[in-house]
Formats: C-alpha cells, sequence, structure tokens
C-alpha cells in the first residue's frame, strides 16, 4: 500500500533542499523522480569515496547534460559537495534534490547552503488526509503516523509497529547522535532523551532537566538544539512583543509514536493525562504538516499570561489570526483565563479543538467548541 503523499517533487523548476526526520518517506520520494545521477550517501562505499575525493562529484557533473536532475540523499554526511552543487547549478544550469534528516553538520560546519539558489522542503509524518480511510486518531496518538508504522497497522500488524517503533531510538542514537558524532558524552544524552520526552508538550524548566539528567543547564539547551536539527521536534515560544522575555517554552516531538516508544508505553493504552499530550502533540504537529505543505507564511507560539496559558496561536504578519486550546476532557477555558485572554486579544478567533465532540457547540463564554477536525479545516482556509 502507498499513501499518497501531499509533497509533490516533481515539475522539478530548481534545486531544493528535502529535509525530514528518519522514516519519514524521503528516499521513497527521491527514488520516484527521473534522475540522472543518484548519489545514495547511505551506501558507505560511497559515502567514502567521495568524501576522501569530492571532486569525484564534480567530474560526474561534468558528464552530465544541462539541465540534468541530480539526487543526493542524506547530504549532510559529505557536506564538501556542497561547493559542487552551487558549481553545478551556477555553470551547468542542473537541477539538485538534497534530502537530509539533519541539518546539524551543515549549519555548524560552516557548509555551504547554496545562499537561496535552493528552495527548502521538509516532510513529516503522515497527515490526516494523507491517511484517508486509514486515519484512526486514537492510533494517531498511539503509534504516531510514520508511513511504514501506518502501513502495519492499516495491515493490522501492531506487534510489528511497535517493533519498528522500539528501534527508531536505538537508530537515532546510534547514526544520527554517535556516527555524527553530535555530543561526545552519548550516554547523557540518552538520559537526557528519556527525561525530555517525560516532557513531552509541557513546560520545560531547563533547571529540572538539568538536574534530572546531572548535566549544566547549558548542556540540557545544547542537547535541545540536537533535537531540533536533527528534526527531532519544536520549541513551542511564548508570544511576547518582547523577544528578551521568552521563557519556559513547550517543546513537542514530531510523532507520537516515537514518544512512546522513547517511554517504554508501546504495550500499553494511554491514560486519560497522557492522551491529553499526545492529542495536543498530534494536533500541534499537524497544523505545522498543513502549514509546511500549503506553504502558508504562518508561525506559531503559545500564549501565557500568570497562570493563564492558551495552548496555540496562529499568526500572521500582522499578529494573531486564530488562538487555539485542545481539550480531551471536559475541563474546558476558565473564565479567568478567557477574559485575560480577551483583554488582550479582544478581536482574535479563540476555539477548542475538541478530541471526543462530534458536533460543534457554542458555550455561554461565546468560544466555539469545535470537533478537532473541523479546527484543521478552520485552520486551512486561513
Amino acid at each position: 500500500m502507498l499513501f499518497k503523499r501531499s509533497l509533490r517533487l516533481t515539475p522539478l523548476k530548481r534545486s531544493a533542499f528535502l529535509f525530514g526526520p528518519r522514516m519519514t518517506g524521503k528516499t521513497f520520494l527521491l527514488r520516484d523522480l527521473s534522475a540522472d545521477l543518484f548519489s545514495d550517501l547511505l551506501d558507505p562505499e560511497l559515502e567514502l569515496q567521495l568524501k576522501q575525493s569530492p571532486r569525484l562529484f564534480w567530474e560526474q557533473l561534468s558528464a552530465l547534460k544541462t539541465g540534468a536532475v541530480v539526487v543526493i540523499d542524506e547530504v549532510q554526511r559529505v557536506p564538501a559537495l556542497l561547493d559542487y552543487v552551487q558549481k553545478g547549478i551556477e555553470e551547468r544550469q542542473l537541477i539538485f534534490v538534497l534530502s537530509g534528516s539533519s541539518a546539524r553538520k551543515l549549519k555548524r560546519g560552516g557548509a555551504n547552503l547554496l545562499g537561496g539558489r535552493a528552495k527548502d522542503l521538509k516532510l513529516h509524518p503522515l497527515t490526516k488526509d494523507e491517511l484517508g480511510e486509514h486515519f484512526d486518531i486514537q492510533e494517531a496518538c498511539q503509534f504516531g503516523t510514520l508511513p511504514k508504522v501506518a502501513q502495519c497497522l492499516a495491515e493490522r500488524d501492531k506487534e510489528e509497529a511497535r517493533s519498528l517503533l522500539r528501534s527508531y531510538a536505538t537508530a537515532y542514537v546510534k547514526e544520527e547522535i554517535q556516527a555524527e558524532a553530535l555530543t561526545r558524552n552519548v550516554g547523557a544524552f540518552q538520559r537526557f532523551l528519556q527525561v525530555a520526552v517525560q516532557g513531552n508538550a509541557q513546560v520545560i524548566e531547563f533547571a529540572n532537566i538539568s538536574r534530572e539528567c546531572s548535566v549544566p543547564s547549558s548542556t540540557v539547551k545544547e542537547y535541545y538544539s540536537i533535537l531540533e536539527d536533527t528534526l527531532m521536534g519544536d520549541f513551542l515560544w511564548p508570544w511576547d512583543r518582547s523577544e528578551r522575555k521568552k521563557a519556559r517554552p513547550k517543546f513537542y516531538f514530531f510523532d507520537c509514536g516515537v514518544v512512546r516508544a522513547v517511554q517504554n508505553r508501546l504495550n500499553d493504552p494511554p491514560t486519560p493525562d497522557e492522551i491529553g499530550f499526545l492529542f495536543e502533540t498530534w494536533f500541534v504537529r499537524e497544523i505545522r504538516r498543513l502549514r509546511d505543505y500549503g506553504d502558508k507564511p504562518h508561525e506559531f507560539a503559545l500564549w501565557r499570561e500568570g497562570n493563564h496559558e492558551i495552548d496555540l496561536l496562529v499568526m500572521g504578519g500582522h499578529g494573531p489570526l486564530l488562538a487555539i486550546e485542545c481539550k480531551t476532557g471536559r475541563d474546558l477555558v476558565g473564565a479567568k483565563t478567557l477574559a485575560a485572554f480577551r483583554t488582550r486579544f479582544p478581536k482574535v478567533p479563540l476555539v477548542v479543538a475538541s478530541l471526543h465532540d462530534r458536533a460543534p457547540r457554542r458555550l455561554e463564554t461565546g468560544i466555539e467548541l469545535l470537533p478537532w477536525a473541523q479546527v484543521l479545516e478552520r485552520y486551512q482556509a486561513l
């Protein structure tokens, strides 16, 4: 079974970076291209050859016709190739598609990022629409939506889905962290990862995590930076007009199944508290996926003022456009929180994305409570 992806690489009019976490299907999309040259840097022999003599790559490019399509899978493994990519674009009008699951080595190593000559594309786990009739919100929260995992679930093979997810964290640490030498203390990073997933979708207290991991706060922040650069997740920062006042963000991992695998919770159904964080994670990530695939110019933040908090603000160029609160239980936005929000944003619509409600409701407070799918439609219409 093949899920139809929202991100299409054809027709290619200009070069592109394609970044996405491991197992999101980047190689599958690349193999579907009609490439004149395909360099798979997961091949250890080819990787070693090009590391030792990057000019071999230029010699290969020189043999191609003008306007040919060149694919490099996992380009971060040999960043030196990017200098020849730029030459290929400028001198031979070649079109490149460059994939990777980590931008860290490229950013930190001073690699040539092509200065706007290639557009940035992001590939995510499967969306609700990509899964179509196979989408189930409970399974998405419990097992995530990585393509191979979704395939197993569609075939009713939950044990194989669990096996794939269990191997994910091990492969991530081995191939992304250890092999790429992103940190010298792999053991400390593994301890941090265990603590970080326990705090998924919750307010981060760097000092508390520092104590639990027995590493300095500066190291904790560096480890979160590694998670971001290897596309394992993103911060959601508080909205504030003063950048200096930004503090205590949340961090959302990219896939609920990976979170539960690292937590060793795959065999157990989510508890009510757990499903709240998982649903919020899935929903926030789904909004990001829709933003990226729809090429929308939105930024995201959380809103917090004193003890009052709203999960998500969708922001355009002139400020917030929509506020969303995710709910899995009966507790809704409190009157004091609503009053504080309305004082700050009197004209910004506030909606509740409900996991369980099947029909819209308008509460006495004036808040719209909508089934989660309708809130996604509301966002897409922005």
